[in-house]
């Protein structure tokens, strides 16, 4: 997939152009919704025998715009590129978002940035919006659009009576509810980053973790312990996660740390340094002040032993294991 980056205002004839079927929005998470979307754009393109492409940007508008407060992306930017590559996107292009694009009216966004890389079809979802404050809407485009490019508005997808959104998906993350989470995106909810070195403190009570540093600005999940399932050298392993402030240690810890204690691993496996993806399969319980250390790790034991049943039984459902480190 060739990833263009572009910056408003931009010269197009310094671009290879394509006709496109381009598939617009900001698409944090690619959950099913987002995935009806591309689907439909790359459907399109094998029907005008053109190029499949997808734009969206960079970074956040919250972020820019400072109208709520930013509490991390469900994929950061090159998770997504890899989820739009898998999808089978030819090309990404990434706007960058600041102030002056902000200031782009709706109808200068069709003529300054959609008809200069030669647009032929446009695919949004039911509740995009665009130019300056959100007033464009996806009717809006295809108005603008008309004599111009197709476009397409793709139907919001139904889940329990209610639309598959990234604000559902945020909800259900921070309520611990991870299989509605996973079900949403339509794939396991998966963070990675560096083992970095801690305090060692799991070591020396016979559970050594290792402690994930997030490599990009993910969506941090309730507080609490979950069944897991890690990449890393090549490999995949089993275990529990640890997402939260340690309160049995540390009672003025305020910063969340992730912790993985993974199953059926040598005590000698070094992975300090390297590259580690997670994805979380299952909600075992909230995080938890003991009283002592053996009541901690009573519990660990506990959390293994219903980690180790729950995998038991739903393993057979799990999609197959996916080393894809990006």
């Amino acid at each position: 997939m060739k990833i263009i980056e572009i910056t408003y205002p931009f010269d197009p004839n310094s671009m290879d152009m394509e006709k496109l079927s381009l598939a617009i929005g900001f698409f944090d998470g690619l959950h099913l919704g987002h995935k009806a979307v591309i689907k439909r754009a790359i459907q399109k393109a094998n029907e005008f025998a053109i190029t499949p492409a997808v734009m969206t940007f960079s970074p956040h508008p919250r972020e820019v715009l400072g109208r709520k407060s930013f509490t991390g992306y469900l994929t950061p930017l090159k998770e997504k590129l890899y989820q739009f590559e898998k999808l089978g996107m030819k090309r990404a292009y990434i706007v960058t978002f600041d102030q002056s694009f902000a200031q782009l009216d709706k109808e200068k966004f069709v003529t300054d940035v959609l008809l200069p890389l030669q647009v032929s079809a446009v695919t949004t979802g039911f509740n995009f919006t665009f130019g300056h404050r959100g007033m464009g809407t996806a009717a809006d485009l295809v108005q603008l659009g008309k004599g111009l490019f197709d476009v397409e508005i793709v139907s919001p997808i139904i889940m329990e009576s209610s639309a598959v959104s990234s604000t559902r998906t945020r909800n259900a993350l921070s309520s611990g509810d991870i299989h509605l989470a996973n079900e949403l995106l339509g794939r396991p909810y998966r963070i990675q980053g560096e083992v970095v070195h801690g305090d060692k403190r799991g070591r020396q009570i016979g559970f050594p973790t290792a402690n994930i540093q997030p490599d990009q600005p993910y969506y941090i999940p309730a507080h609490g312990v979950y069944v897991v399932r890690a990449f890393f050298k090549g490999n995949f392993s089993y275990g529990v996660m640890n997402v939260g402030v340690r309160p049995t240690f540390d009672q003025s810890q305020v910063q969340t740390k992730l912790e993985v204690h993974l199953f059926h691993q040598s005590p000698n496996l070094n992975l300090y340094g390297d590259m580690v993806q997670v994805e979380l399969l299952h909600y075992l319980r909230t995080e938890t002040k003991f009283a002592s250390v053996e009541a901690l790790i009573d519990q660990i034991r506990a959390d293994e032993v219903q980690a180790i049943g729950w995998l038991t039984k739903n393993k057979s459902s799990l999609e197959e294991p996916n080393n894809s480190l990006v």
